[in-house]
């Protein structure tokens, strides 16, 4: 399809006939004063809030009657006094009864209507003062909707895209659960803008990937663009479980009466052998993206071990592929929304954002660079692009070094062997504290201390040639920065935030609608290695992406491992090191066996997105050999925490 242009500026018809008439009266100045950013002019405590039930044309729960999924809805009072519609902005959630939102785990509270009286989050809040909606989505089969949750299927994505739709006026919705009275959605003008964290902006991915008209822009949060690849990496489990865990954790107690054979076909439909099924095309939102004609402002911390950066490479790359207009903010945090950790700079960034997008306000947002990354704890740097242009992928050679058991990497290609057996107890961190010293359980190679900084940026891949010993063998490679740095603690509880006692607000408030939260600062820690990039296979998936087999030991195998994106710069004197091992404690599930694995070094290689590519790379590695490293262990964080199986984890 043709490439678009980043945004295009939207304004109601009214609006453009009036700014062309003023433009003929006024003087210049005067018609240049077009509104740029939306006030806070209507009353937080005196908005129009209720409920409504929509059909989504689905039965789940196979009682005979169609799904219908709750919608809570605040909006300001004053513009549908006045006949003027509003956009919204949409958060579609299964959390809102069972696990709450946010850092302190915010739930939807009623009066004895039924109608909302605390609205999770800020959104509300700061918004509905602004002239906007804000719609709050029970997911089908949570809180006071009907069907069951399917974990990013037809059901998931059908309960968000059917309110899409009723706010168009392309579906019907009701005053009740039950009932026959029909409720229009006349105070809108049809313009959605969806936004969550976590499943929440998952389902934002999910429902963009539809191309429903009327939704103009999401912003995804730590989401998941394609569900097997939140279980699995080419055939590598990531979790000890399936989907049907998930939706069993999330549904209603009513939902879990009714949903039994949705939960058998999660479980018929997931098999932990690791195999592509078509439950998981169902839920590749990638695949999709040719349709998706929302504007997308992702949001992800770059050590986020819950949902990994994975989902961020290949669903940025698929939407620059089909010209989606799109923003991206990268921090050094795990899985933490931005309203934690750099959240005045968000929040202005947020209201510019949908202002555009939804208001159509000029406000400048759409000329400003399109990448933020966080380099140091709350240090940001900025790209116009991302990744940036010149970023070339440079391929990268592992080599004996002149230490036995302590390898190289340059542009040259290597020759002879290394190596490991898996040891399932150990992790990427135990790896990487012993990378100047011969280990049994990894393989590792290190530049020489780079002359100048070397900035990664993208996606990067390893392709392994290795023996195993055994029939069953899991790969790991990783990318790490050698060298002193302080860094968020992303593997502490806070995930790379500690949260304080003092609030700060954020828009207006009621008696039972708080706008305050919860300060918080970074949680840094001092170390001598930090992890950039990491990637996982069974290498019994080296003939297919899709589906596993049985290995012959003693046979030579070659496969890529996919390395999760990035944006990252080793800084001069520092060193970058590739590894290579087997499982990786805390972050994949080991194989059956314990192999042994033997890695072909002439046919194994990294291909690293820099900026500047090899030439880049040759440049920064020019230099005299370091001295032999003490090899004595390397300090970095601690072990990765126990594997989540909630996307929304512990934040």
């Amino acid at each position: 399809m043709p490439k678009r242009t980043r945004f295009t500026t939207w304004r109601p018809l009214a609006t453009a006939a009036t700014a062309a008439l003023l433009g003929t009266l006024l003087t210049p100045a005067a018609a240049d004063a077009a509104p740029r950013e939306s006030r806070p002019v209507h009353s937080y405590d005196d908005a129009i809030r209720e409920a409504v039930w929509v059909d989504t044309g689905l039965d789940g729960d196979r009682d005979g009657k169609a799904d219908r999924v709750a919608v809570d809805i605040v909006r300001p009072r004053e513009p549908a006094r006045q006949g003027r519609k509003v956009p919204v902005i949409m958060d579609a959630s299964p959390y809102y009864s069972c696990c709450g939102r946010g850092n302190e785990s915010q739930k939807k509270t009623y009066d004895a209507n039924g109608d909302v009286t605390q609205m999770p989050l800020y959104y509300d809040n700061y918004f509905v003062p602004r002239g906007y909606a804000f719609v709050g989505v029970d997911l089908a089969g949570t809180n006071r909707s009907d069907g069951c949750v399917d974990v990013g299927g037809r059901s998931d994505i059908q309960s968000a895209k059917a309110v899409v739709d009723w706010l168009g006026g392309r579906a019907k919705a009701y005053t009740t659960r039950t009932g026959t009275t029909r409720a229009k959605a006349a105070w809108t003008n049809g313009r959605t803008g969806m936004i969550g964290k976590s499943w929440d902006g998952t389902i934002a991915n999910g429902v963009a990937a539809t191309g429903v008209e009327g939704l103009k822009t999401i912003v995804p949060i730590s989401a998941i663009s394609s569900w097997y690849d939140y279980y699995f990496q080419q055939g590598a489990p990531l979790y000890d479980s399936g989907p049907e865990w998930l939706s069993d954790y999330v549904n209603s107690p009513g939902a879990r009466a009714k949903c039994a054979a949705v939960q058998q076909k999660l479980v018929d439909g997931a098999p932990r052998t690791g195999d592509w099924t078509p439950l998981w095309t169902e839920r590749d939102y990638v695949r999709a993206a040719r349709k998706v004609k929302a504007s997308v402002f992702l949001v992800h911390g770059m050590q986020d071990l819950n949902v990994r950066m994975k989902h961020v490479g290949q669903w940025w790359d698929a939407l620059a592929k089909n010209g989606v207009e799109r923003k991206i903010w990268l921090s050094q945090t795990g899985h933490v929304d931005p309203f934690d950790f750099r959240r005045a700079t968000w929040v202005d960034t947020l209201h510019r954002w949908f202002d555009h997008e939804l208001m159509g306000y000029d406000n400048g947002i759409d000329r400003e660079p399109m990448a933020d990354i966080e380099r140091r704890p709350d240090q940001w740097t900025t790209s116009k692009t991302w990744p940036p242009a010149g970023t070339r992928a440079a391929t990268l050679r592992p080599d004996k070094g002149a230490q036995a058991g302590v390898g190289t990497l340059g542009l040259h290609r290597g020759h002879g062997t290394a190596s490991f057996t898996d040891d399932p107890k150990l992790s990427e961190t135990d790896w990487a504290a012993q990378i100047d010293k011969p280990t049994p359980e990894k393989a590792g190679f290190v530049t020489r201390p780079l002359t100048r900084g070397l900035r990664l940026s993208g996606s990067s891949e390893v392709t392994v040639t290795a023996t195993p010993s055994t029939p069953t063998a899991h790969l790991s490679a990783v990318l790490v920065d050698i060298g002193p740095a302080t860094i968020r603690d992303y593997a502490d509880a806070g995930e790379g935030i500690t949260t304080l006692t003092d609030r700060t607000c954020w828009g207006a408030s009621t008696a039972g609608d708080s706008s305050c939260f919860k300060e918080t600062k970074a949680k840094t820690a001092d170390v001598d290695y930090t992890i950039v990039s990491r990637g996982w296979a069974d290498l019994g998936n080296h003939a297919s992406g899709l589906t596993g087999a049985q290995l012959t030991p003693g046979k030579r195998y070659t496969i890529t491992l996919d390395l999760a994106a990035t944006d990252h710069v080793v800084p001069k004197r520092h060193r970058l090191a590739l590894i290579v091992a087997g499982t990786d404690k805390g972050l994949i599930d080991p194989p059956a066996d314990t192999p042994k694995l033997t890695v072909d070094l002439s046919r194994t290689s990294a291909r690293v997105p820099f900026v500047g590519g090899a030439t880049a790379f040759a440049r920064a590695t020019t230099g005299a050999a370091s001295a032999t490293p003490a090899a004595t262990p390397l300090d970095g964080v601690r072990d990765p925490r126990t594997t989540h199986r909630v996307p929304e984890g512990s934040r």
